[in-house]
C-alpha cells in the first residue's frame, strides 16, 4: 500500500512540476517564441522546425497549437503553415522522453533535486520579475525529478504484480490492447510527458518489455489529441481545423509507428542491451514522429484540403472569431485582437476606396454598418478581457496601440454616415484630385500593408491641408463677391474638413499597425481578396 501511494505520490509531484516549469517557461520565453513562430513559419517545413523548437523550449505542444490557433485565427499564418507546426510540436514532446532518460536515469537527480529545490522557492519567494520567473522554472524541474525518483521508489516491487500473465502479450491483438491502454493513461492524466515517465519507470523496473512499452508509447502519441479535441467543442473555427488535423496526424502517425515496431523488434532489443531500455524507447519515439512528420509533409497542401472539407470555412469574408480560450496567453490573444483589427480596417478602406474612387459606389460603405460595426463591439468586450502584467512594457504599448486603432476605426465608421459629401468632393475641381489619390491609396486590389498606407498620408497631410486651405480661402472670397452660394461655400468646406479627418484616422491607423508589429514581433497580415 505504501509503495502505491509513493508511486501516486511521485506521479503527481512529476505533474505539478511539468505545469509549473511549463508555465513558466512560457512566460519567459512566450514573446520571442511568438516573433520566430509569426516570422519564420513561412513554410510547411519551417513551421515542423519552428513547432519543434518552440514545444521543446516551453516544454508544453498544448501550448504550441494553442499560439498557432491563434495565428490561424488572426490571419497572420496560413492553415497549411500552421500543419508544420502541429507535425513539428509531435516532435518537440518527445524531448521530455531524453531529459527523463538521459538526466533523470542516468545522472539520478532526485536528491540533488531536494536541495536545488530550497534555492528555487527562496528565489520565488523573495524576488521578484526575472529571478523569480528563474526560481519558478528551477522549481520545476525540482519538483519534476523528486517525482520521477519516488515513482522509481514506488514502482521498484512493479516487477512482482505485472507479469507476462497479466499483461496482455506480444501478439497484434496484445499490442493493439497496450495502445488502448497507453492511451487511457494519457487522457486520464492530461499529461503525455507523465504517461510516458510512468511507461519508462516500469520498462527500467523489468515490469513491462520493451515491445509492450513501445506499443502503449504509440497509443500514447495519440492520446495526446484529446485534449485538444475537448477544448475545441464549443471554440473558433481555426481551433476545431486545428484539433481535427491534430488527431488525424497522430493517428496516421500511428499508423506508421506500428509497421515500424514490428520490423525493427530485433534491432531495438539490441540497442536496449547496448544502452538502456529507456533509451531505445525515447529513440523510438522520437523516430516514429519524424517518419510519420517525413510521411505528412509532403502531401501538407492536400491534408489541410481535406481538414477543410472537414470543418469548411461557411463565412466566407467574415470577420475572423476572437476565441475566448487564446485569453490565457496575453500575446496570443492580442494578436487574435490585431487580426479582428486589420480585418475591420481592410473592410473599411474598401468601402472607401469604392466610396470615393470613380464609380461613387456607395453599397459597400452603407453595409458597414452593423456588419462592422458588431465586430468591434465583439473586440472591445474581448480586449476589455486581456491582462497585459505591468513587467511587460512591450505588449503593454502593443496593447495600448491596438486600443488606439480600434478608436480610429470606430471615428471612420461614424464618418461613413457623411455620405452627402462624395459628390460635393467630385464636383469640385479642387478637391477631385486628392480624393481620387486617397480612394487609389485604399484600392484592396494594391492590398497596401496599413503601415504603408499610413506613411502615404503623413506624406501628403501637409500638401492636401495647404491646398484645402487656399481652396477655402479662394471660396469665401468668391461668396463675398457672388461666385459662389453660401450654401456651395458651406458644403465644400465641410466636405474638405470630412475628407481631412477621413485622412487623418487612416493615417493613425497604419501608424498604430506598425507599433503593434514591431512590439509583438508580428508579419503584416494579409488583405482579403475584394
Amino acid at each position: 500500500m505504501s509503495e502505491t501511494l509513493t508511486a501516486l505520490g511521485g506521479i503527481g509531484l512529476f505533474l505539478l512540476g511539468m505545469k509549473i516549469m511549463t508555465e513558466a517557461l512560457r512566460e519567459a520565453a512566450g514573446a520571442n517564441l511568438r516573433r520566430m513562430l509569426a516570422r519564420f513559419t513561412t513554410t510547411p517545413l519551417r513551421g515542423v522546425a519552428s513547432g519543434a523548437v518552440t514545444t521543446a523550449v516551453i516544454q508544453s505542444s498544448s501550448a504550441t497549437t494553442v499560439m498557432t490557433v491563434g495565428f490561424v485565427g488572426a490571419g497572420l499564418l496560413s492553415f497549411p503553415h500552421a500543419l508544420g507546426v502541429i507535425y513539428g510540436a509531435n516532435i518537440g514532446t518527445t524531448v521530455t522522453g531524453w531529459i527523463v532518460s538521459l538526466v533523470g536515469f542516468k545522472l539520478k537527480l532526485g536528491t540533488v533535486a531536494m536541495g536545488l529545490l530550497f534555492v528555487a522557492s527562496l528565489a520565488l519567494l523573495l524576488s521578484q520579475g526575472r529571478a523569480a520567473r528563474i526560481g519558478r522554472i528551477a522549481a520545476g524541474f525540482c519538483l519534476l525529478f523528486i517525482g520521477l525518483d519516488m515513482m522509481q521508489d514506488g514502482m521498484a516491487g512493479a516487477a512482482g504484480w505485472i507479469t507476462p500473465e497479466r499483461t496482455p502479450g506480444t501478439g497484434f491483438g496484445g499490442m493493439l490492447a497496450m495502445a488502448a491502454l497507453g492511451l487511457a493513461i494519457t487522457v486520464v492524466m492530461q499529461s503525455s510527458s507523465a504517461a510516458i515517465a510512468v511507461v519508462l519507470v516500469l520498462l527500467g523496473s523489468g515490469a513491462l518489455p520493451l515491445i509492450q512499452a513501445a506499443a502503449a508509447v504509440i497509443g500514447m502519441n495519440l492520446g495526446t489529441t484529446f485534449t485538444a479535441l475537448i477544448a475545441a467543442i464549443g471554440g473558433s473555427r481555426a481551433m476545431q481545423q486545428t484539433s481535427i488535423a491534430n488527431l488525424l496526424f497522430n493517428f496516421g502517425t500511428m499508423l506508421v509507428a506500428f509497421p515500424l515496431l514490428w520490423l525493427i523488434a530485433a534491432p531495438l532489443e539490441a540497442l536496449a542491451e547496448r544502452s538502456g531500455p529507456d533509451t531505445a524507447l525515447v529513440l523510438f519515439h522520437t523516430g516514429f514522429n519524424l517518419l510519420g512528420t517525413l510521411a505528412f509533409l509532403p502531401l501538407t497542401h492536400r491534408f489541410a484540403a481535406l481538414v477543410e472539407r472537414l470543418r469548411p470555412d461557411l463565412g466566407g469574408n467574415d470577420a475572423p472569431e476572437l476565441d475566448r480560450r487564446l485569453l490565457s496567453d496575453e500575446g496570443a490573444a492580442m494578436q487574435a485582437a490585431h487580426g479582428m483589427i486589420t480585418w475591420a480596417a481592410r473592410e473599411v478602406f474598401a468601402a472607401y476606396a469604392r466610396a470615393l474612387g470613380p464609380a461613387r459606389d456607395l453599397r459597400r460603405l452603407s453595409a458597414l454598418d452593423p456588419r462592422v460595426t458588431m465586430a468591434l463591439e465583439d473586440l472591445k468586450e474581448y480586449m476589455a478581457q486581456v491582462s497585459v502584467p505591468r513587467e511587460k512594457p512591450a505588449e503593454a504599448a502593443a496593447f495600448a496601440a491596438l486600443m488606439h486603432q480600434a478608436d480610429h476605426l470606430v471615428r471612420l465608421l461614424e464618418q461613413a454616415g457623411h455620405r452627402g459629401f462624395i459628390d460635393v468632393l467630385a464636383r469640385d475641381g479642387v478637391t477631385r484630385r486628392p480624393t481620387r489619390w486617397f480612394a487609389g491609396c485604399l484600392e484592396p486590389e494594391r492590398a497596401l500593408p496599413l503601415p504603408e498606407i499610413g506613411e502615404r498620408m503623413a506624406r501628403m497631410a501637409e500638401p492636401v491641408a495647404h491646398r484645402f486651405t487656399r481652396h477655402r480661402r479662394g471660396l469665401l472670397l468668391g461668396e463675398h463677391v457672388g461666385l459662389y452660394s453660401v450654401q456651395d461655400t458651406f458644403q465644400t468646406t465641410d466636405a474638405m474638413r470630412w475628407l481631412s479627418r477621413i485622412m487623418h484616422n487612416v493615417q493613425r491607423i497604419g501608424e498604430y499597425d506598425r507599433e503593434v508589429q514591431d512590439r509583438l514581433g508580428q508579419a503584416q497580415a494579409p488583405a482579403p481578396a475584394a
